[in-house]
């Protein structure tokens, strides 16, 4: 029979299962980059296939605002929301110029800022909690990227490459296809 003095408690393997166990702020940044960046993509690939005049005449159906935004600005902002979305993601995982990471996550976080405004200007409240939480989290990735979980830059290896070009087909796969195919195939 063993007592509880013989038993020895491992200290690494105690430290290795609390590692395991603890939720890091690393963590929950890069977790908030793929999501944020997977969406973001995706609603920006929406707006962007609006530069085809007949989904751009029947947006309003789907979404009332877009009969206030004129057709250049609609794309332009999907064009800066696909890029953002992209940018949260491919220089963190390359490596190669991590910093804009932070920036494009800045950049979301503003859109969305003015997003919100223009909605209350129309007086559509209902969409402004949306516009404030995207906002704030992409606000929370910029903050913790750029001072508190910088990634720091180095040079790309083939696994960083491939593993980027997979986020990518990834991305494109669960995004930009069905986003493309939803709008060009079904009813508004």
């Amino acid at each position: 029979m063993h007592s509880l003095a013989d038993v020895s408690v491992n200290p690494v393997a105690v430290e290795n299962q609390r590692r395991e166990l603890r939720l890091t702020l690393n963590g929950v940044l890069w977790a908030l980059q793929i999501l944020w960046g997977f969406f973001f993509a995706g609603s920006g690939f929406g707006k962007v296939l609006l530069y085809d005049a007949v989904l751009y005449a029947e947006a309003p159906r789907a979404a009332a605002w877009y009969a206030a935004v004129p057709q250049p600005l609609i794309v332009l902002i999907g064009v800066c929301e696909v890029l953002g979305g992209i940018g949260l993601i491919l220089p963190a995982i390359t490596r190669v110029k991590p910093k804009l990471a932070p920036l494009a996550a800045a950049g979301l976080a503003l859109t969305m800022v003015l997003a919100a405004g223009f909605h209350i200007t129309r007086g559509e409240y209902a969409l402004v909690p949306a516009n404030l939480v995207l906002g704030a989290v992409a606000a929370f990735i910029a903050v913790g990227r750029s001072g508190h979980r910088p990634i720091a830059p180095a040079p790309p290896t083939t696994r960083r490459v491939l593993t980027s070009l997979a986020v990518l087909v990834v991305m494109v796969l669960t995004t930009i296809v069905p986003t493309w195919y939803t709008m060009t195939h079904a009813q508004f």
